[in-house]
């Protein structure tokens, strides 16, 4: 029987929710962000398991590399092109953890690219600098004086 695995990451714990083939709620769970323990919930589900999906957010490198490292497959999901939650009544950890299985069961997973862990310090930096030239544009562009049109010129 395959598994599908969703994980809502936060900065201290992850939701957990693993679906079988009919949707069925095998496993439901909070841990706190060590590797060791979500590893060891999962092992008893790991020659079903078919996919562990993680939600991209700004700290996924150490679970998307343990994951990996410790032989899983893994998918990054999009967040900003995942559609919406349509006909859930209760939007919280549990429910986001089960959507991504659930997406990654039926094949709609809006994935993400995993880059390698030898490019990812340049990737940082480039979005940094990015980041950091808008803000100077901004700031330089709001310290312009307006032209008020209904003043006379000259």
């Amino acid at each position: 029987m395959k598994l599908y695995c969703g994980i809502d990451l936060h900065s201290t714990n992850v939701f957990m929710a693993v679906l079988d083939e009919s949707d069925r709620m095998v496993l439901r769970c909070r841990l706190p962000n060590d590797l060791s323990v979500i590893l060891a919930t999962l092992e008893p589900h790991r020659a079903g398991l078919a996919g562990i999906v993680v939600e991209s957010t700004f700290n996924w490198y150490w679970l998307v590399d343990g994951l990996m490292a410790a032989g899983h497959r893994v998918h990054l999901v999009n967040p900003g092109a995942m559609q919406p939650y349509s006909g859930l009544k209760h939007v919280d950890d549990g429910s986001d953890a089960r959507w991504l299985a659930h997406m990654l069961r039926i094949g709609l997973l809006p994935e993400g690219y995993i880059y390698p862990r030898e490019q990812r310090g340049l990737r940082d930096l480039l979005r940094r600098r990015m980041w950091l030239v808008q803000q100077r544009t901004a700031t330089v562009l709001s310290r312009k004086r307006p032209v008020n049109p209904t003043l006379p010129r000259g």
